[in-house]
């Protein structure tokens, strides 16, 4: 107990001073759905009817692609990693804690996402919001799942950087949220379900819940967790 109070404190002063938390979670997604929003709706009224999904996949997957292994870095690339192992605390704990502050951070923005849309763009309220908020917890988790895979396989803040946005751009453009996949190429589509943006944005917009749907994301999270495990005893040695 001892040594989990201990990472939450540490965890907590990393989220106060973090920029990247501010700008990733918040910031950037929210200022993006001031400007898009408008822009969508204008355009293509029909996107009404999906732009809370829409704006929330864009706004988690930027949150968790962006700003998430910049965050692991520091804790595993620096002496944070040190402090851990002097005060016994295991070092997953350090993953886990910012994995779970960053998903508090991203179901809080997708709560404002969700009351904003209707009245700033006449967006659409999906049907079910209880489902609607079980299947955004479901997609967060798998895309917090791959940030972190990222994370612990780069140490090097700027080529984490790099990845994060070679991973961050195809997840965006692929997933429908800005046209219908179905319009891609059939190389690009298919290249879009190896993200869980895509999975994510069906998952939301089903008029219902589908046990199948999840499949896809769970086998995405499944192979992260792996990853994350064989990582996590690499940077341990």
């Amino acid at each position: 107990m001892k040594a989990f109070l201990y990472g939450a404190g540490l965890q907590w002063k990393l989220d106060i001073r973090s920029r990247t938390m501010l700008i990733t979670c918040y910031l950037v997604p929210l200022l993006f759905f001031a400007v898009m929003g408008g822009i969508f709706t204008s355009v293509m009224p029909e996107t009404k009817g999906t732009l809370i999904q829409s704006m929330t996949v864009f706004g988690v997957t930027m949150g968790a692609l962006i700003g998430v292994p910049p965050s692991l870095v520091e804790i595993y690339g620096s002496g944070i990693k040190k402090m851990y192992q002097a005060n016994g605390v295991p070092l997953w704990l350090g993953l886990i804690l910012t994995v779970l502050s960053s998903f508090i951070h991203l179901m809080i923005m997708s709560v404002i996402l969700f009351l904003a849309a209707p009245p700033a763009f006449g967006a659409e309220i999906p049907e079910n919001p209880g489902m609607y908020f079980l299947c955004t917890a479901i997609f967060t988790a798998v895309s917090l799942g791959v940030a972190a895979v990222i994370g612990l396989a780069v140490k090097d803040q700027a080529k984490t950087s790099m990845i994060s946005i070679i991973a961050f751009l195809p997840s965006v453009m692929l997933s429908g949220i800005m046209f219908p996949a179905d319009l891609l190429p059939e190389a690009l589509e298919t290249a879009g379900k190896l993200l869980p943006a895509s999975w994510g944005y069906k998952l939301m917009t089903a008029s219902a819940f589908s046990p199948g749907g999840t499949a896809p994301l769970l086998l995405i999270f499944t192979a992260a967790f792996c990853l994350c495990a064989l990582l996590l005893h690499r940077i341990d040695k």
